[in-house]
């Protein structure tokens, strides 16, 4: 178990399904009580029933992450049910459809993948900030890409957005660090989610196992288990950083 995080107060933004989802358990088998957002309503209300059947604390509600108004009120429904909020992973992305090279990215494209990728975790810390200083410290997780350091030819929308994330949190945990608030991202490699098992062939999963050091592919649980450290007493010394977290696909200092 990791420490200090029993009766924590966590929001899991895009906790209905894949990392989310396995991130929202994780800290609810922790200790914690998860306020669970997602775009699919009953995603949400399906994640947080699967922690409750466990004898967690959850509750799903609808979140747009690329609304101030919506990310307001996830962080009103934290405070108003539970007294406050001491953690929010801000985990949202999406939008690459039609994200190709830097020629052949319609601007429309480029735009909702600025508004999902990238402004959906400005908005989200704009919310949260004032939540945490009030409870005198607390853990921003946001979650990014490899892609945001790894060569990306058939993109540029998505890696370019990814990027800003890094930034923002380094923002935040220079600002604020001093308030106790600590700031930083976490970059999954390849992650068999249900949505990535979909897409892949056997061919391609065979392929990705040959071409990853470690021996197994990447699970939700992996970055569940970053995210709880980081939201833990046990990584309170961690501020400003950005981890990796890929079976050593990408190996960085």
């Amino acid at each position: 178990m990791m420490r200090g995080l029993k009766d924590k107060v966590a929001i899991v933004a895009g906790g209905g399904r894949g990392i989310g989802a396995a991130t929202a358990m994780r800290l609810a088998d922790e200790g914690a009580i998860v306020v669970i957002g997602d775009i699919n309503e009953q995603w949400a209300a399906d994640s947080a029933q699967a922690i409750v059947d466990r004898g967690g604390r959850a509750v799903g509600v609808h979140l747009d992450g690329t609304s101030a108004a919506s990310q307001a009120a996830i962080v009103a429904a934290a405070q108003g049910r539970f007294g406050g909020l001491d953690i929010f992973h801000s985990n949202l992305a999406g939008g690459t459809e039609g994200d190709v090279d830097a020629l052949n990215c319609p601007e429309e494209v480029f735009d909702r993948s600025v508004a999902i990728n990238l402004k959906s975790h400005f908005l989200a810390t704009q919310a949260a900030l004032p939540a945490l200083i009030e409870r005198g410290g607390g853990a921003m997780i946001y979650t990014s890409s490899g892609a945001a350091s790894g060569a990306s030819p058939w993109q540029v929308a998505y890696p370019m957005t990814k990027n800003g994330i890094h930034a923002l949190a380094r923002h935040v945990a220079s600002k604020w660090g001093k308030e106790g608030v600590r700031a930083n991202v976490i970059c999954p490699g390849l992650i068999m989610t249900e949505a990535v098992a979909q897409h892949l062939s056997d061919d391609q999963v065979r392929d990705m196992r040959r071409r990853t050091p470690s021996a197994r592919l990447g699970e939700p649980g992996d970055i569940a288990a970053a995210v709880a450290f980081l939201a833990s007493d046990d990584g309170a010394y961690v501020n400003g950083q950005v981890w990796h977290v890929n079976g050593g696909t990408q190996m960085r200092d």
